[in-house]
């Protein structure tokens, strides 16, 4: 690996901090999959309450730290759907069963009646507040011992990480062409 990424102009120093983040972030990744923290609050609660439910749920709030300018719109199923990446559909199928189950409920939108937009309900609004809260007391009571110079280092750089993918989506493989062009090379033997 090394060896390709150095043959591709890719500095030693720089392939040693991609490998140590990829390890990272890809541990980090299977614990955020397992939704250990969802699961621990939901547990503790005492709720019967699935993940993808709490999602929605989620999603039908819209806090505006997760999704920008959100809460002033309206949340209709299709508006669940595109915060969460989900088709449709399955919003449909999870919003519904939230109505059933009472955390959520169905109103007339104030901007056109035509529409029916999404809302939590009382108890849809108190679990997302406790959820949350214990969210914000761990995750407060971890970063309690860092400083204000390490927050102040870490959030801008963690920030400008995370956005390292949009680089990538928006100029999408064109920067690296002929470097893919190579790789296919290499791995066309093994292709039908």
């Amino acid at each position: 690996m090394k060896a390709v990424l150095d043959g591709f102009g890719v500095s030693p120093d720089t392939i040693d901090h991609a490998l140590e983040l990829d390890a990272m972030l890809q541990a980090w990744r299977r614990r955020v999959q397992r939704r250990e923290l969802g699961i621990m609050a939901v547990r503790e609660l005492g709720l019967k309450l699935d993940m993808p439910k709490l999602d929605v749920m989620i999603a039908i709030w819209a806090p505006s730290n997760e999704f920008k300018g959100a809460g002033e719109d309206e949340t209709m199923v299709a508006t669940i759907a595109a915060r969460l990446g989900i088709d449709p559909s399955r919003a449909s199928r999870l919003v519904t069963e939230l109505i059933a189950e009472g955390y959520a409920e169905r109103a007339v939108s104030q901007l056109d009646a035509r529409r029916t937009i999404v809302t939590l309900s009382e108890k849809g609004n108190a679990v997302i507040s406790a959820v949350r809260n214990i969210k914000y007391l761990i995750l407060g009571s971890f970063l309690s011992d860092w400083t204000e110079e390490e927050m102040e280092i870490f959030t801008p750089l963690l920030r400008r990480f995370t956005k390292w993918q949009d680089e990538v989506d928006a100029t999408g493989t064109t920067k690296f062409r002929a470097e893919i062009a190579e790789l296919r090379k290499d791995l066309a033997p093994y292709l039908d």
